[in-house]
């Protein structure tokens, strides 16, 4: 079989850049896994070129994605970002981002840090599937509900198990390039 991207990108040259060198691409920066975590929560309900194009916008609002920040927000923060028309202005979303931050310090401060922790429910490595068409990747997994469910033990909010593994997708925990496109060999070597 020719090689053969992902076809959710479609031509759109921002999202095909997307897919092209960020999708998929093993992440281990604590402070960028929880932006994604964060942004991926805002995608709920949206497509993820909204957020894609807002992404710039909310790195502005949300002073860089910074939870050490972020933590400390207080309401006044919340209705600042709720009059903010360049990001998804969504009380809960935003609520959700302060919840996010205090609990991504919490696990921060008991030493095992956020990357350790959430790629410990992938053994460490990158799940290397091997998908022929779309309708074969799951929008959940076994992995996506376990580590829903200790996120939201933990105090994360916006993390349901399809949401999680949109966010391991697009972290690099599982490569979910379909094996005819050249970004899951790449994505392979990565790992």
């Amino acid at each position: 079989m020719a090689d053969s991207s992902c076809p959710w990108p479609g031509e759109d040259p921002f999202y095909r850049a997307y897919h092209d060198e960020e999708w998929g691409v093993p992440e281990h920066d604590d402070r960028a896994l929880y932006e994604k975590l964060v942004l991926d929560g805002f995608q709920a309900g949206l497509s993820w070129i909204t957020i894609l194009r807002k992404r710039e916008n909310f790195r502005a609002a949300f002073e860089g994605f910074r939870p050490e920040r972020i933590a400390r927000w207080s309401e006044a923060d919340v209705e600042r970002l709720l009059g903010d028309a360049g990001i998804v202005r969504h009380r809960g979303k935003i609520e959700g981002a302060i919840l996010n931050a205090r609990a991504w310090l919490d696990i921060m401060e008991k030493g095992e840090g956020f990357s350790g922790f959430i790629w410990d429910f992938v053994d460490g490595k990158p799940v290397q599937n091997r998908w022929r068409s779309m309708s074969q990747i799951p929008a959940e997994t076994d992995m996506s509900r376990a580590l829903a469910k200790e996120l939201k033990r933990r105090g994360f909010k916006f993390c349901g198990p399809t949401i999680i593994y949109a966010f391991a997708q697009a972290v690099g925990m599982v490569n979910d390039h379909l094996v005819t496109c050249p970004r899951h060999k790449a994505c392979k070597a990565l790992a």
